[in-house]
């Protein structure tokens, strides 16, 4: 009997191994594992140079605009985008600025979905889901193809708002499609604007996760993995939001986290039951929420106080959002908040990057600053990602800030992809993959 245990302790260590191993190398929704932002195991690249070809990898162009993520599974790394018929795309509009204009597109385009081999950059396939005139327009600074896919060992869904979500095999094959109608995904204070779908889809074993915030009827709905078919579906009241939901078992409950003005909460992913809700902050809630040391670390900006606050992963039940201290919240950080970003969790610090290029360093079980410092010029929008003791931050204008990871702040090296970039980078086996707003480009350590 007790060797039978010890075998099977042994088996299950080497699973673990290979399970941990594996892990590393997928990188399977919006910022990798659990939305993390995180990959360990691998040494990463502190310079680099595009125009030389210094660290890179490879670099190839992309059809189309998008600002989705790319995400990979195994071998495989894939790529969603909004392809114009004809003629040439309106860059994005960079920078600070307040007017918040929409794009009204009235020429056809091909959503796609890509396989490239990660390794070299190959097309392995693409696959066209769908065709037509774009039902919404998008910001200025935004794309027909915001949002990060989803994939694991067997499926892959994207995400494009009022053109629809799609589950494919890693053959490229649409095996099922869903309709949600048209998403007005605009501000609250104006619903004669439309800035387009964010959201990302996050699939979580055999289910997957899709928040639909927009200027109608609101919701979060856990559809079957397999076929697409609907577990449950909650109504939310609540505007438009950005952020994609955050599903880790925590508190006792495999839970589902999200973003929001009116609510920012948790649901039961079985069952879709409300578990918490925490209301206030800011009105244009973007990022995403994070998850670690036992709570929720949430935050946004716009129009409010600009909060980041830590929600406590056993909480049950509805708070308004406020200087004091309340039952569900830990701690609130006031005037730290992110408007674009979503924050990141890495050896016990807590980084909140903030739009105009200042990066905040707070100690996440008291939420009291470590550091603020001013990386560069300029608006940020891609999320950071980390790891072997390094953060990437990107502008914009496609300056990467490495800095190094503790509590005292250094940037290590600034380089440049040589084109605009809003969308947040992916990490696979010691490979930075960056999407610019032209092409993919994979950077690794020399």
């Amino acid at each position: 009997m007790r060797l039978a245990s010890v075998v099977f302790a042994r088996i299950a260590l080497l699973i673990s191994a290979l399970t941990a191993q594996a892990a590393d190398g997928n990188w399977p929704q919006y910022r990798g594992p659990e939305s993390s932002g995180v990959s360990g195991g691998h040494a990463l690249p502190v310079e680099w140079d595009v125009a030389s070809g210094q660290s890179i990898k490879w670099k190839i162009a992309t059809e189309g605009l998008g600002h989705s993520s790319p995400v990979i599974w195994g071998d495989k790394l894939f790529l969603t985008a909004a392809v114009r018929e004809s003629g040439e795309d309106q860059a994005p509009r960079l920078g600070i600025y307040g007017a918040g204009d929409e794009v009204v597109d009235k020429t056809p385009r091909i959503w796609k979905v890509f396989c490239f081999d990660k390794s070299s950059g190959k097309l392995l396939w693409e696959r066209a889901v769908h065709r037509g005139v774009p039902k919404m327009p998008h910001h200025v600074k935004a794309t027909h193809a915001n949002s990060t896919p989803s994939v694991n060992s067997d499926r892959l869904v994207a995400f494009f708002g009022s053109e629809g979500l799609y589950g494919l095999d890693h053959d490229g094959n649409i095996v099922w499609e869903k309709q949600f109608g048209v998403i007005n995904a605009g501000p609250f204070n104006d619903h004669d604007l439309s800035w387009g779908v964010a959201n990302s889809p996050v699939i979580y074993q055999n289910k997957v996760a899709v928040l639909v915030d927009h200027l109608g009827q609101s919701f979060l709905t856990v559809l079957r993995l397999e076929d697409g078919s609907r577990v449950w579906r909650n109504d939310r009241d609540e505007d438009t939001t950005w952020g994609a939901p955050l599903v880790v078992t925590a508190g006792g409950r495999t839970q589902i986290a999200v973003n929001g003005f009116k609510h920012a909460g948790g649901y039961d992913l079985e069952t879709g039951e409300e578990l918490w809700r925490i209301s206030g902050g800011g009105d244009i809630p973007t990022p995403t929420p994070i998850f670690g040391q036992g709570m929720f670390f949430l935050t946004n900006y716009h129009g409010g106080a600009a909060p980041v606050y830590a929600v406590k992963a056993n909480f049950r039940g509805a708070e308004k959002i406020s200087p004091q201290s309340v039952e569900g919240v830990a701690w609130i950080s006031h005037g730290t908040g992110s408007y674009m970003q979503t924050p990141l969790l890495l050896d016990d610090l807590l980084y909140v990057p903030r739009w105009r290029g200042v990066l905040v360093c707070l100690r996440p079980e008291t939420g009291e600053t470590v550091y603020q410092k001013r990386l560069g010029p300029g608006a940020f929008t891609s999320s950071p990602v980390a790891g072997d003791g390094k953060l990437y931050i990107a502008s914009e204008e496609g300056d990467v800030y490495v800095v190094a990871a503790g509590g005292e702040f250094k940037i290590l090296a600034k380089n440049t992809l040589g084109e605009p970039t809003l969308a947040s980078p992916a990490i696979s086996e010691g490979v930075l993959y960056y999407r610019t707003v032209r092409s993919l480009i994979a950077i690794e350590r020399r």
